[in-house]
């Protein structure tokens, strides 16, 4: 990695960059209208009642990129996982070691948080993401499909009975 890039985890004053870079993410992903998150979500859910956790990569002392992950359970390896949810390099800065940083980081608190796996999702036409990630070691799960509801879906599903 190069002297100029540290990893830090992240603090309640980056709450405002985590969301700038969380934006950036989404234009990429061009998924900008979908982004929802505000500083005072992001200082709540991180902070002041933490449900996830974010390392902040710096060059020069600049944010330049983010992991925010956080844990889940494998009931077949009986032990818990750590789910990275974002992992952003501002383009400019990509090719410098800066995301392979990250992602050390993260596998090595799962790795002394005796996790028993690191997963991620990645959309399926970022060819760039997921070349680095199997050249990480990621293997693709090809037999699994991510379900969500959110949203209104969410509500209704909350207020059935059963």
């Amino acid at each position: 990695m190069n002297s100029s890039v540290s990893i830090r985890p992240a603090t309640p004053a980056d709450a405002g960059t985590i969301l700038e870079l969380i934006r950036e993410l989404a234009i990429y992903e061009k998924l900008l209208h979908e982004v929802e998150a505000t500083e005072e979500l992001l200082q709540k859910h991180l902070f002041d009642e933490p449900k996830a956790r974010v390392l902040i990569a710096e060059y020069d002392g600049g944010a330049v990129g983010y992991a925010l992950f956080f844990y889940n359970f494998s009931t077949f390896l009986g032990r818990p996982g750590i789910h990275l949810e974002d992992i952003f390099v501002q383009p400019q800065f990509r090719g410098r070691g800066i995301g392979k940083a990250l992602l050390i980081q993260v596998a090595q608190i799962a790795s002394q948080e005796s996790c028993g796996r690191l997963e991620w999702n990645v959309l399926d036409w970022n060819e760039p993401s997921i070349a680095f990630y199997k050249s990480m070691g990621a293997t693709p799960l090809e037999d699994w499909t991510i379900m969500r509801v959110t949203g209104d879906a969410l509500t209704q599903l909350a207020q059935k009975s059963a």
